[in-house]
């Protein structure tokens, strides 16, 4: 299994240039690597904190850690390293790392090289990922190594009879910070028992966001105190049910926000053209010729990044994208806010989905006519609608503190 490992690498450092020539996140993903090694030369001689996130989503599980580190930890240079290009291209300038920068892909040299050039006095690894080369060369260098965030599943390589080698790289890992019992009994059934059970660093972050002022008055000017329903992060297959519900269901009494995960143009004026009530686009809101009155649209499309967390501070219920098909994306965010949350019924990997669904705080729908139904109902019935949000916030509240865990122990080995 370790040679077919070595031979998968090898093909993808051959084909993804190819493949790049048809796809822009591949030539992200390609291009964005070239200038891995040339960004971390700076890192040299310097006392380093690495951590690796994936992509965007455990970015967000990272931030608590690295504020704490920052605070508490001034002299450290913190190095930040992405996988995805949905990470990287969105945080890429993130104030508080010193680099920001793609993970080399994960072959023998590319691992000896990365490690021999940071050094790190402390590696964070984020949730899932795993890279072998890269462990290995951490354990050879005796490195700190700590998972955060950490989710294990019985599908993985290292439960598997034949994952010996992956299974050998988890000896890199000085302290496993899982969010699950599960993830722990996972681990002790393969003679690893310094594990902790900290739950999701991403509850630290999301209860910060109540601190901060979320009003925005051209969103507040929109609303006008009226019923409203965010939908963000949406992807095609959740558009087609916020159009259908828009022309067929929503009256006059309610306004809706929608917040797209693909803001291309072209993608944006079909959506706009096949609603048919009163709608706004952000970009059209911003030209200096402007002159409309805001609280007359009733659809308002968000076509730019970076508020939609104040944005659902506005909603009166949320619906949360890409748990239809694509990838559920944060649904703790508009939960925080104490509101109701539809997803789609694609969420078994996340448990945050999985724990609120099964208390009844997010309701999953898996086609237009549940979708329809359910967004009928939260609005009709205000306490059903109340409660729902109570229950969401609640749950938020109960799960805080894996931040303050992981730290406790950070500070103990820096």
């Amino acid at each position: 299994m370790r040679l077919v490992y070595h031979f998968v690498i090898f093909l993808a450092a051959i084909l993804l240039p190819l493949i790049a020539i048809f796809s822009k996140k591949i030539k992200l993903f390609v291009s964005g690597r070239k200038d891995t090694f040339s960004k971390i030369t700076s890192l040299k001689n310097e006392k380093t904190i690495w951590i690796h996130a994936a992509s965007l989503g455990e970015f967000e599980q990272a931030r608590p850690i690295i504020e704490a580190l920052k605070k508490k930890h001034k002299h450290y240079k913190i190095l930040v390293t992405f996988f995805s290009p949905s990470g990287y291209e969105v945080r890429k300038n993130y104030n508080l790392a010193d680099v920001v920068c793609y993970l080399p892909l994960d072959s023998k040299w590319n691992a000896k090289k990365f490690i021999a050039t940071v050094k790190p006095t402390l590696a964070i690894f984020v949730k899932y990922e795993f890279w072998p080369n890269l462990l290995n060369e951490l354990q050879k260098k005796e490195i700190k190594t700590i998972l955060v965030s950490g989710i294990l599943r019985k599908n993985q390589l290292f439960f598997k009879s034949y994952g010996g080698f992956m299974k050998k790289s988890l000896e890199a890992f000085h302290h496993f910070f899982v969010q699950d019992n599960n993830s722990k009994q996972l681990l002790n059934s393969i003679n690893f028992t310094n594990v902790t059970i900290a739950g999701d660093t991403r509850f630290d972050r999301v209860l910060e966001i109540l601190e901060q002022d979320n009003s925005l008055d051209f969103i507040n000017e929109f609303k006008d105190n009226t019923y409203t329903i965010v939908a963000g992060s949406t992807w095609a297959e959740d558009e087609v049910l916020l159009v259908d519900y828009i022309n067929n269901e929503a009256l006059e009494g309610e306004k809706l926000i929608i917040a797209p995960h693909n803001i291309k143009h072209v993608t944006i004026l079909e959506m706009k053209k096949s609603i048919n009530k009163k709608t706004l686009l952000y970009s059209e809101f911003k030209q200096a010729q402007f002159e409309g009155n805001l609280k007359d649209y009733q659809v308002f499309i968000i076509d730019t990044i970076g508020i939609l967390t104040k944005i659902y501070a506005a909603a009166d219920i949320a619906y949360v994208g890409g748990g239809l098909k694509t990838g559920l994306h944060n649904i703790l965010e508009p939960a925080t806010f104490g509101i109701p949350v539809l997803i789609g019924n694609q969420y078994d990997k996340f448990k945050e989905a999985e724990d609120l669904v099964k208390i009844g705080g997010c309701i999953s729908v898996k086609n237009q006519q549940e979708f329809t139904e359910n967004l009928i109902n939260l609005k009709e019935d205000e306490s059903f609608r109340k409660l729902t949000g109570v229950i969401n916030k609640k749950y938020i509240k109960q799960h805080r503190g894996a931040t303050e865990l992981v730290m406790n122990y950070v500070n103990t080995q820096l």
